[in-house]
């Protein structure tokens, strides 16, 4: 989009608009609640089909809006009554991308304040204060990303949704278009408010065509869902839209996981990657194109030293890399006299790339063309040993494995890629947690518990910090052949490409999470 979505502003199409309308279940006399209203595609809806009590805000006074039940005015700063319908579509909006007079707004509310702070989104407040204002047995039905059911910074919002009522349908799109230029993986809820402890089944439909949506017989269709019943959610998880058979082999990962001497912190309880590994995100030049040296055929003595083996994240596989590039790379500091005489060839390959590399986003430094703008967790990456590289985001939509590649200590990873390295404390072999990562039990995990945008899985430090880890008992003789076996078999693989090491290998872990 050429100008900024100050409003995070994304205008729900007619046939979802009429699809969410239908969702209501009280009737044409009760009081409707519309607290973004944009242009009034939900009012147009609701007129329609009878209700007339309705109320609307619509903060976008520049937008043109027919119905007279509209304020002109902030939903945040708006005061609470009481409801029975609030629906809608909120907006979105990440806290760092909010205008200035918004996080002032949010800065003088007392729900915001009570409930949330700076790492949340403004639309968590949509929802929360919506919930707020409905009488007992209200319903909230909003349509939304879902990114927020299995955040951190969400769980304050997941929290209180858990102890003030009970989802009753969820209607999963994951990346179906239903908005122009825009690619993310959307739902439509419907929340009931209630006093009451016990709940139903929480009924999941799961989208299954790819067409875009021309009418609302597309989502009436009964061949476009695919239905299935979750447990309500809890407080102090995350919540997943997973069948409840899937969910009993995420538990029975996770109980594999467990400590055997439980730690009294929040999640302690379960091993994970984090309690073994140090991670950090690639190196960032700025312009990979111009640090690329591989086609330079004469290098002098300082040039070759300051050359280094990179692998982004096209260059991995399972297990293994496929291809690697050369990277001039320097880290002291030097004057461009000193470049042109002591890096005279990288000097003429780079000097044609000079205008672009000085435009490049320079972290607030003075950071000289020839220089990566942004060698993050260096010193990790310069440990004189084995690695495991990642691509940061990898898209599942038409695979079921990631690429965790076992590399040398001569290879360093550029921005697409992450760094996975075995603490010192660590007992099992880099081989081991290299197999145990590419094992199909942490692609179904990370698949439902992962940051995912999309059919995207996000691969930074955090999310590979969190995935359960099954560690050795080196008091079990057959645990410790085990993961022998396991070290020797990832060794030999890579070497000679054996299909046979990975079915052996993944025997060794059916052993282990029996």
């Amino acid at each position: 989009m050429k100008e900024k979505n100050k409003y995070g502003q994304y205008f729900t199409i007619a046939p979802v608009a009429e699809f969410m309308v239908k969702l209501i279940s009280h009737n044409e006399d009760c009081k409707i609640l519309e607290p973004s209203c944009g242009k009034g595609i939900f009012l147009s809806k609701l007129y329609e089909k009878g209700f007339k009590n309705i109320d609307a805000y619509e903060i976008d006074e520049t937008l043109d809006n027919p119905f007279h039940c509209v304020k002109y005015e902030s939903f945040i700063s708006a005061p609470l009554n009481n409801y029975d319908v609030v629906i809608g579509n909120p907006p979105y909006i990440r806290w760092k991308n909010l205008e200035k007079q918004l996080k002032d707004e949010l800065a003088s509310s007392p729900l915001w304040n009570h409930y949330f702070n700076s790492l949340c989104d403004y639309l968590f407040i949509f929802i929360l204060k919506s919930i707020e204002q409905l009488n007992e047995e209200g319903e909230l039905i909003f349509i939304c990303t879902d990114y927020w059911m299995n955040t951190t910074h969400s769980s304050t919002l997941r929290n209180y949704m858990v102890r003030n009522g009970y989802f009753s349908e969820i209607y999963h799109f994951k990346e179906a278009p239903l908005f122009e230029n825009v690619c993310a993986s959307f739902m439509i809820f419907r929340y009931v408010k209630t006093k009451k402890s016990s709940a139903p089944k929480i009924k999941l439909f799961k989208y299954i065509n790819e067409k875009k949506i021309k009418g609302i017989e597309d989502l009436l269709d009964g061949n476009s869902f695919i239905l299935s019943e979750i447990p309500q959610f809890k407080e102090n998880e995350r919540w997943l839209l997973v069948p409840e058979k899937q969910q009993e082999i995420l538990c029975k990962i996770e109980d594999s996981c467990r400590r055997r001497i439980p730690i009294l912190f929040e999640n302690a309880d379960i091993n994970r990657i984090g309690d073994v590994c140090d991670i950090g995100n690639g190196m960032v030049s700025g312009l990979d194109k111009a640090f690329n040296i591989s086609d330079l055929v004469f290098l002098n003595k300082e040039e070759k030293a300051s050359t280094i083996k990179v692998l982004k994240a096209k260059d991995l596989r399972p297990y293994m890399h496929v291809s690697e590039s050369a990277y001039f790379f320097i880290d002291k500091r030097i004057s461009e006299e000193e470049f042109i005489r002591f890096y005279p060839n990288v000097f003429q390959y780079m000097i044609r790339y000079k205008d672009n590399l000085l435009k490049r986003y320079n972290y607030g430094k003075d950071i000289p063309y020839w220089e990566f703008v942004f060698p993050r967790n260096l010193n990790l990456f310069m440990r004189k040993e084995k690695r495991i590289l990642v691509p940061c985001k990898e898209r599942i939509s038409n695979k079921n494995y990631f690429r965790f590649s076992l590399a040398s200590e001569n290879y360093m990873p550029l921005q697409d890629v992450t760094g996975i390295f075995k603490k010192r404390t660590c007992k099992e072999s880099i081989e081991y947690i290299t197999a145990y990562l590419n094992n199909w039990r942490v692609f179904d995990w990370l698949k439902y518990n992962g940051i995912i945008k999309g059919h995207i899985v996000e691969f930074s430090e955090s999310p590979i910090a969190s995935i359960p880890y099954r560690p050795i008992d080196w008091e079990n003789d057959n645990e410790r052949m085990i993961h022998d076996e396991i070290t020797k078999d990832v060794i030999k693989y890579a070497e000679n490409k054996d299909e046979n090491c990975i079915e052996k290998i993944d025997n060794c872990f059916n052993i282990l999470f029996s």
